[in-house]
């Protein structure tokens, strides 16, 4: 399909980086026409990373992360976007194909503490810092006596507020923690049926334009199909309950011996009420099975979620 170099864009932060440059490795394994030198990656700055400070609902929500990445897709500023899928919103913008994904990375939650406590070891009022409420209504289950406190930022700042005793403890994902080579902070891994996950977590999107089919061949080529179909049943599932960036949604979908199973669970606005389902259909219909499950919590819930 050779024709140009192949620009890259992503997010300017280590870890979107790190992303970006796996994309890279990944074509160029799949691809023998292109040269390391004739794939560039393209920094780009969001306002998502520019305000560190507010809730991501309150600025404009997570698609402060992706918009200006798309943007310079639908002016040809760059020729493939790379996402962290969770960060994108549940509808995709006109245009743009979005089918393409790297294999998932752990998508557990992982805490880091102080004195690598354990959850169960923080003393009670201890403040305990993140950016998601889903994470803060999913720890309150578990401990409902701490301090749930907003943290913003990339990893590096997080931790930096962690060690300067801003927080006695802080939730992230685990895939960042150890692209990042920081596993020797962790504390402490829940299993995704301690908490579980946000939609997408873990999975690295690659994006490109719907009219440029050569790079869609491409892509398709790249493309891990088990990740794909798990990402079938968990962003369906979203789409389904039509929420934003203040709904306190977690999905996980495995698959296992041709049959996918897709567990979910939605908290109602304030975090009083909790929702959960867990449903297992023929890999061939995951599209439906995140159908299915997204409709009953719907029904069950009763728009308790929304504002």
């Amino acid at each position: 399909m050779k024709s140009k170099k192949i620009i890259i864009g992503s997010r300017a932060s280590k870890l979107a980086l790190i992303y970006a440059k796996r994309a890279k490795e990944k074509i160029l394994t799949i691809c023998s026409d292109f040269g390391i030198n004739e794939i560039e990656i393209k920094k780009i700055t969001t306002s998502g990373d520019l305000n560190q400070k507010d809730r991501l609902s309150e600025i404009g929500g997570k698609g402060l992360f992706s918009k200006q990445i798309e943007n310079q897709l639908l002016d040809e500023k760059i020729d493939i976007a790379v996402h962290a899928l969770k960060d994108m919103p549940s509808e995709e913008t006109e245009d743009l194909w979005t089918d393409c994904f790297l294999e998932r990375n752990d998508p557990r939650e992982v805490l880091i503490s102080n004195n690598c406590n354990f959850i169960k070891d923080l003393k009670p009022n201890s403040i305990v810092g993140t950016s998601s409420l889903r994470r803060e209504f999913q720890l309150k289950k578990i401990r409902n006596d701490l301090n749930y406190k907003l943290i913003r930022g990339n990893v590096d700042t997080r931790i930096k507020k962690l060690n300067e005793k801003l927080y006695d403890a802080i939730i992230l994902s685990y895939a960042g923690i150890k692209s990042l080579n920081l596993i020797e902070n962790i504390s402490q891994i829940f299993s995704t049926k301690e908490i579980i996950p946000s939609v997408g977590q873990g999975v690295v999107a690659l994006q490109c334009k719907k009219n440029n089919l050569k790079l869609i061949d491409l892509l398709n080529k790249v493309n891990h199909k088990p990740t794909q179909n798990c990402m079938s049943a968990e962003r369906t599932f979203l789409k389904i309950l039509e929420g934003d960036c203040e709904t306190a949604v977690g999905a996980i979908a495995n698959i296992e011996n041709n049959k996918i199973t897709l567990e979910a669970e939605l908290f109602s606005i304030d975090g009083k009420q909790r929702f959960h389902y867990r449903a297992s259909k023929n890999l061939d219909y995951a599209f439906e099975l995140g159908k299915e499950v997204g409709e009953i919590l719907k029904k069950e819930s009763k728009n308790s979620y929304k504002r």
